[in-house]
């Protein structure tokens, strides 16, 4: 008697893996989730007055101005660019508001002066890049110093101060006498940039670049043309931010915001920002601003030094970037 047998396909696919949580672990969203709980829940034990909502909204002036030059470099870095004359370019663009404002510029104006000053230095950086092929890390070391030495020669040992009211309202102001304005700007500006980066072709077209900048080339993306963008984008937020900061603390002085570009570079690769590029979530970067933001707030109630926070900062940095490398069993 003839049997058949039916016929089985050369391919088998495999079941659905179900959900582990090794696997989930291994992306830095959910670590970095896991570290501001933690953190989260050991302030509230160990410090009594960290769940007071005014101190809780106050602790977001430390991080509100940094975390929005943040948000520019995350697409910079995406795009293999680098800035790291941040710094620089807020300090000259609060030198320029401060010699407006003394030489009779209406209030209304000095806004738009620190944007476009962070804008053409942006430019400067983007062309140098882009124009002549230069390293952005070292064209940015460079003009760092530059923006720093020109600030410092228009102020000497002197300081700007007397700003209008407005500046400190936005600077020092809260929205229904509890929620700062610094953060609500903050929000908004995180929104914007996550819809940008991750539902838009214009984010799509960032990754590609980051990917493979020759093939992102050859298929008919205008490279250069978006790296340019993305410099003068992160001057005009530098220059954003250096309105804030300036409102918030009512002068201008040499070293305003010195040292922050190796802050703002953290908080975007502690995000998950690939530094090779192509990689990278305004999701990831905001959360490591709220991580690196709950932690410096609960050291500085507990009256740690700033050199031991330094360190802490620096150990959060290595383990986000280590422990998912350890849980997915790979090796760089």
């Amino acid at each position: 008697m003839n049997t058949t047998t039916m016929p089985t396909s050369r391919y088998a696919i495999a079941d659905r893996q179900g959900f582990r949580i090794r696997a989930a672990l291994a992306r830095r969203e959910s670590l970095l989730a896991l570290l501001l709980l933690a953190a989260f829940i050991a302030n509230s034990f160990l410090l009594p007055n960290f769940l007071d909502l005014d101190n809780l909204a106050d602790g977001t002036f430390n991080f509100s101005e940094k975390a929005l030059i943040a948000l520019p470099m995350v697409l910079l870095i995406i795009c293999r660019e680098i800035d790291i004359s941040v710094s620089g370019i807020l300090a000259l663009a609060s030198v320029a508001m401060g010699w407006a404002n003394a030489n009779g510029a209406p209030p209304e104006a000095l806004l738009p002066i620190a944007i476009a000053t962070g804008t053409l230095c942006g430019c400067l950086n983007g062309v140098l890049v882009t124009r002549y092929g230069l390293p952005s890390i070292v064209v940015t070391i460079g003009t760092v110093s530059v923006f720093r030495g020109l600030s410092s020669v228009v102020l000497g040992d002197q300081a700007y101060t007397g700003y209008p009211q407005v500046m400190a309202d936005w600077g020092q102001g809260y929205f229904f006498d509890s929620i700062p304005r610094e953060f609500v700007i903050l929000l908004a500006f995180a929104a914007l940039f996550a819809v940008m980066l991750h539902a838009t072709s214009w984010g799509r077209r960032i990754y590609a670049i980051g990917n493979n900048p020759v093939a992102a080339r050859f298929s008919g993306i205008a490279v250069d043309r978006y790296r340019l963008v993305l410099f003068m984008l992160t001057g005009a937020m530098a220059g954003l931010a250096g309105y804030l900061l300036t409102g918030r603390i009512g002068s201008t002085r040499p070293n305003i915001a010195m040292g922050w570009e190796l802050e703002i570079i953290t908080m975007v690769i502690l995000g998950g920002v690939s530094i090779a590029g192509g990689a990278g979530t305004i999701a990831g970067v905001m959360l490591a601003v709220f991580t690196l933001g709950t932690v410096t707030y609960g050291l500085s109630l507990a009256n740690v030094p700033g050199i031991y926070m330094t360190i802490v900062i620096g150990i959060l940095l290595l383990a986000t970037i280590a422990l998912p490398r350890l849980l997915s069993g790979r090796k760089k």
